[in-house]
């Protein structure tokens, strides 16, 4: 503690988000986010006001995600930027995997009272860095104490073409292509958990960030939707999980080809360096998740976007079930994130 200009009362040199108190930190907080001309009333009043009349001409999309300390990201693994930056990918990918394009952001906050208030601060920093890669603002949220941070983003988006990329409209014939960098995250999670978060290696160090702070290809859903997809995910549950989303959505069976997902020389790599073999680096590409690349399947005819690299084609399930198929065999493996397993 040191005494305050007038030398009478106590001021905190490094004051936690308790001992700073709700309305100084959201101030804070608030100050370090821009603009818009969209966002006509902002944080700070009870409520945003969005004026998208004219601006963005399209239906408009919602989604929520929410990250759990402990589950989702871990304080010694990420910085507080990171964290800010995944809370926002999460949610604008999501945005994307329909279509659209991602304008605001909400978000709320929950710690414990001994976090310190730069954090909160750093994260502010993140969540506004990914909001002008994205092209959005913060439009506010809320605080609240709690045993553990738990953060919850929720994205508002709207639509470029009249409908909205499902995951169900895929159909027999169709191609399957998916944006770049499957597997990556994946390859930066199982760095940390060997301890090796601090590798001086250029190639490891990128696979780390990617997994600490995501880069989502936002324009590339905008893409698909205008060269047509018929149907799209993010993938940030993994691969193959989220590609038996679009095949059980559309009843069809979702065939990748194993040599369009061959791992990267980085992966290779990374395993390398981790005592790993070949195939757990290709497990990478078919389950780790939070890459957030962008799966699709679009028709035959389409112009697959630059973006997107082809790995497959949509067979019917009309004597099988619906699910995804590896090089014309069913995928029986494990992988992909789920929750309370």
């Amino acid at each position: 503690m040191k005494l305050g200009t007038s030398g009478e009362q106590p001021v905190d040199s490094d004051p936690t988000v308790g001992t700073l108190g709700e309305d100084p930190l959201v101030a804070g907080v608030i100050g370090r986010y821009p603009s818009a001309p969209w966002l006509t009333v902002g944080p700070g009043d009870d409520a945003a006001v969005l004026d998208l009349s004219g601006r963005f001409p399209g239906s408009l999309i919602a989604c929520t995600d929410t990250i759990v300390e402990g589950q989702d990201f871990r304080r010694d693994w990420s910085t507080a930027r990171d964290i800010g930056i995944k809370i926002a990918a999460q949610n604008f990918a999501d945005v994307a995997a329909m279509g659209g394009r991602p304008h605001t952001l909400l978000v709320s906050l929950t710690t414990p009272a001994d976090v310190p208030a730069a954090w909160a601060n750093e994260l502010a920093d993140g969540l506004a860095a990914e909001c002008s890669r994205a092209g959005a603002v913060v439009a506010g949220g809320d605080v609240s104490a709690g045993s553990e941070i738990v953060i919850v983003g929720t994205a508002l988006g709207t639509l470029v073409t009249p409908r909205a990329v499902l995951r169900s409209g895929a159909s027999v014939g169709d191609v399957v292509a998916v944006t770049g960098g499957s597997g990556r995250s994946a390859a930066g999670w199982a760095l940390l958990r060997a301890g090796q978060g601090t590798a001086a290696d250029p190639v490891l160090a990128a696979l780390l960030s990617e997994h600490r702070a995501p880069v989502p290809p936002y324009p590339a859903g905008v893409e698909a939707a205008l060269a047509g997809a018929s149907a799209m995910i993010d993938t940030s549950d993994g691969l193959v999980r989220d590609a038996l989303r679009i095949a059980t959505s559309s009843q069809v069976v979702l065939d990748l080809s194993p040599s369009a997902l061959l791992p990267s020389a980085d992966l290779l790599h990374a395993a390398s360096e981790l005592g790993l073999t070949p195939a757990d680096a290709q497990e990478w590409v078919l389950t780790g998740g939070e890459d957030h690349a962008l799966l699709a399947c679009f028709p035959p005819d389409a112009q697959i976007p630059a973006a997107f690299s082809v790995i497959g084609e949509v067979r019917a399930a009309s004597e099988v079930e619906a699910g995804v198929w590896l090089g014309g065999e069913p995928f029986t493996g494990e992988g992909g994130w789920r929750h309370w397993a």
